[in-house]
Formats: structure tokens, C-alpha cells, sequence
């Protein structure tokens, strides 16, 4: 068992609860007492954007591809670490900042042709290029985003 406050108190380093760890995984404690690492997660996920983080556990790097929900993850895990696949996967939202080739009047829109939920749209405005602009309420969390924004200008966190 892995208790965290102690571990973060022999490194000095926080734990960054924001870090989108694995879909349907919402208690944190549990994860880390019941996790195995034992990287079958990391073998079924079809997008491969599950990988080893920090102390071995898996957690999701966008950089690589989108999460698609197949719930092929929980599905081969031997531990009861996942919620159900009828839950919310996570709370997981995306994020833009001040980066973002718009923001610095150069014409882009890579991260909202690849939002399926079309959650990012964009917003005219006169003598500039068009402004990405992120509704929340329809984002997923899925990380498509992410790796297609040529300056990493958006990541994905636990809201």
C-alpha cells in the first residue's frame, strides 16, 4: 500500500491530482493501493497513449493520441481498480493558452477539426484570424486535441 502523503514527503515534490490518470479510475488512493503496474492496461489500450508515469504506474500522455473510451483498459485489468463502463469516464477537460498560434494572429484550426464533440469552435473577430473557443460543457476529456496542436498549446487535466 502506497501511501501518498508519505511519499510526497520523502520526495518534496506535490502529487499532481490534476494529471488525467486512466478513465474510469476516480479514486486516486485506491488506484495506487490496488494497482499492480503490471502494464496490461498499457498492451490493450488500441491508441497506445497509456504509458508508464510516475512510479511505474500507468497514466495517459495526450502527446501520442486520443483516448477513445473503448474501455479495453478496464476490461483486462485483474484488479477492481475501474469504475464501470456506464459511469463518466473522468472529469478530464481541455485546456488552451495564451500559446496558441490564434492567439498570435496566425491562422490555425487543427485542434478543432479534430474534436469530434466539436467542443472547440471559433470565433471570428475583424482584422485577425478566427480565436478557438472552448466549450466545456461539450468536451470529453478524449485528448485529440492535444496532439494535433502543433505548438502544445492545450493540455487536458481533472477539473
Amino acid at each position: 500500500m502506497v501511501d501518498i502523503a508519505k511519499r510526497r514527503f520523502f520526495t518534496r515534490k506535490k502529487i499532481d491530482t490534476s494529471q488525467v490518470k486512466l478513465p474510469w479510475v476516480n479514486n486516486l488512493q485506491q488506484f495506487t493501493d490496488l494497482c499492480t503496474r503490471c502494464g496490461k492496461c498499457e498492451e490493450a489500450c488500441e491508441t497506445r497513449i497509456i504509458q508508464k508515469g510516475d512510479g511505474g504506474y500507468p497514466s495517459v500522455d495526450f502527446t501520442i493520441d486520443e483516448c477513445t473510451f473503448c474501455y479495453k483498459c478496464a476490461e483486462i485489468c485483474p484488479e477492481p481498480i475501474f469504475n464501470s463502463a456506464d459511469t463518466e469516464p473522468w472529469s478530464a477537460k481541455a485546456g488552451i493558452s495564451d500559446t496558441c498560434l490564434a492567439n498570435n494572429n496566425v491562422e490555425c484550426r487543427s485542434c478543432g477539426d479534430s474534436c469530434e464533440t466539436m467542443a472547440i469552435t471559433f470565433k471570428l473577430r475583424a482584422g485577425g484570424v478566427a480565436l478557438p473557443q472552448l466549450e466545456l460543457a461539450d468536451c470529453n476529456g478524449c485528448g485529440a486535441c492535444v496532439s494535433t496542436c502543433p505548438t502544445s498549446s492545450i493540455s487536458v487535466s481533472n477539473v
